[in-house]
């Protein structure tokens, strides 16, 4: 017993500022300024926007002027008929662009890496509108489009079509104008994305497959696409969000309008938060908004998995 006293006597304490401890400290010091970031950039707007939703705000008045409204938001947006016309075009938008992009790009994608020579050349030519401003790509479309003097209709009209759309100024062309740029300038990055997934499916199925007399469809629908999943699932959810996000190109070219048939859920968030300034309005929006493209993206994810499973 005497020796075990002494022993313990003889043992020096832990010092609380060891060099574990120390090694934890400044790994936290390093990630404080990205987590402040995060929590005053990321999580405080999201949970300040939460409350605004069910608050009536003016932008104009301050905070002092907050009041809370309790569901009166969330009961308004379904007796506005420009909030129900935006989203009718947010979803028409939405299910041209995703798939057609999609379709298009994939089948680009293939002929490009399989049968085109020079697949640097188209590669760089498709990818340059999607690092180009969008602005400036606005600009030469509207040009385009233009009703009298545009290449578009003066093609039109010389094959015969005496009275062509006016485009991005006709209420009944104006949104799908917009979705035709939409389009095209997405086509280089999912064409890139594309040709990276075909890079990596093995040569050799496709040979074994022509060994066994499978034609090109076949191969297509049996080896292609399914090995193009991953990217398809990420090219799709990418894709959808962006759809629901599309603001610039219908605020440069048509304002929302003519009559508001080109408004979009994104547009009609900046017209009621900084035109009208109705913050607690555009945030109700802006969270019918998130909840959209959650519950889109979390469908398509179990869709994806359950695939990836079989």
């Amino acid at each position: 017993m005497a020796i075990e006293k002494s022993k313990s006597s003889n043992q020096t304490p832990e010092r609380f500022w060891n060099h574990r401890r120390k090694e934890a400290f400044f790994g936290w010091m390093f990630l404080a300024p990205e987590f402040i970031g995060t929590l005053m950039f990321g999580v405080f707007p999201i949970l300040f926007s939460l409350y605004l939703s069910f608050s009536d705000w003016n932008l104009v008045g301050g905070l002092s002027t907050i009041k809370f409204a309790g569901l009166d938001n969330f009961k308004m947006l379904f007796e506005d008929d420009k909030f129900l016309l935006a989203l009718k075009n947010n979803f028409t938008y939405t299910l041209i662009v995703v798939p057609v992009g999609l379709f298009l790009a994939l089948i680009l994608s293939v002929l490009i890496h399989s049968r085109v020579y020079g697949q640097s050349y188209f590669k760089i030519v498709f990818f340059i509108p999607y690092i180009s401003s969008i602005i400036a790509l606005g600009a030469v479309w509207s040009a385009l489009y233009h009703p009298s003097q545009g290449p578009i209709n003066r093609l039109l009209m010389s094959i015969g079509i005496t009275d062509p759309p006016k485009w991005l100024a006709d209420t009944h062309y104006s949104l799908y104008a917009i979705i035709i740029i939409a389009i095209w300038a997405a086509l280089g990055y999912q064409i890139i994305i594309f040709i990276a997934g075909l890079t990596n499916i093995p040569d050799e199925l496709y040979e074994a497959a022509s060994i066994d007399g499978a034609t090109s469809i076949q191969q297509f629908f049996r080896i292609t696409l399914p090995l193009l999943g991953p990217t398809t699932s990420f090219l799709f959810i990418t894709t959808l969000m962006s759809s629901f996000k599309v603001f610039d190109l219908i605020s440069f070219l048509t304002g929302g309008g003519p009559n508001d048939s080109s408004t979009v859920l994104v547009y009609r968030i900046y017209e009621e938060g900084f035109l009208n300034f109705r913050m607690g309005y555009a945030s109700a929006i802006s969270w019918v908004l998130f909840l959209i493209v959650g519950i889109i993206t979390a469908i398509t994810w179990k869709f994806q998995n359950k695939n990836s499973s079989v």
